[in-house]
């Protein structure tokens, strides 16, 4: 079986509140896009786990690999037979795109199909919410308003899909629990929910990332990133999650490559 885990970028990102379990309430819409990575599960023919990757080389041990947590989760639980799992990494870490919180989702929505757990989608979004709190979006991978820890959803009415998204990544692992020690927490004068229902051109005015400041004051080329967005034609361009990935949105065919010769780079309609 083989899936493609898609990445998702933050339309606005509020952070209101430090919690009483170390974590953060936020504010913040998901939108998933169709950057992807590709994930092939298989039973195990020979009865032995195994892990493998390839593509962009993915940090860490081994064992903190979301997608071999999620077969812990349910292996612990169902007893189910060994896998033999393959990654192929396209979309880049530490980019605040949640390429591995999708990775967790999808071997969660691949081995209830594939040894017919009969998991609705209530009971996969509690097995992924405990890998990572943006995880359980993925079950579902529609755009919501997030709350709560970014664990806490609501359907949200929007589509983007006749606008051209660019997304750039500069070569820069933002390490997420760094960025929250560099934010104060405030409560946001009007919702989230709200201005995202607002004309999209008025979206530069109105919605932030309360992340950028403080990141782009330690990576200044973010923040030149997302001027060139802006000088290129975007209608609103907004760093994604914690970083370093920036994303525009264009009414017009962009022509920006030669903007970027040494970034990631994905444009997409």
């Amino acid at each position: 079986m083989i899936q493609f885990p898609n990445c998702k970028i933050n339309l606005g990102l509020n952070i209101v509140g430090k919690r009483a379990d170390g974590f953060h309430n936020i504010e913040t819409v998901f939108y998933p896009v169709p950057l992807c990575d590709a994930l092939e599960i298989n039973p195990a023919s020979d009865g032995v786990f195994q892990f493998s990757s390839s593509g962009l080389t993915i940090p860490g041990k081994m064992e903190t690999n979301l997608c071999i947590k999620a077969f812990n989760l349910l292996h612990k639980e169902f007893k189910l037979p060994d896998v033999k799992m393959h990654l192929h990494k396209t979309i880049p870490m530490g980019s605040g795109l949640g390429g591995g919180s999708s990775n967790g989702a999808f071997t969660l929505r691949m081995l209830n199909n594939l040894f017919s757990l009969n998991l609705d989608s209530d009971r996969l979004k509690k097995y992924a919410s405990r890998s990572g709190s943006d995880c359980a979006f993925f079950i579902e991978n529609l755009p919501v308003f997030a709350s709560g820890r970014g664990d806490q959803f609501e359907p949200v009415s929007l589509d983007l899909s006749g606008l051209f998204l660019v997304i750039v990544i500069p070569d820069i692992h933002v390490v997420t629990s760094d960025a929250y020690k560099w934010v104060v927490p405030a409560i946001p004068e009007q919702s989230l929910k709200e201005m995202v229902g607002l004309p999209i051109t008025a979206w530069k005015e109105k919605i932030v990332n309360d992340f950028e400041k403080p990141v782009i004051a330690k990576y200044p080329v973010i923040g030149e990133i997302k001027q060139k967005l802006y000088d290129s034609g975007a209608i609103y361009a907004s760093m994604s999650g914690s970083g370093s990935a920036v994303y525009g949105l264009f009414e017009e065919t962009p022509k920006i490559e030669a903007c970027f010769p040494n970034d990631f780079i994905w444009i997409s309609k």
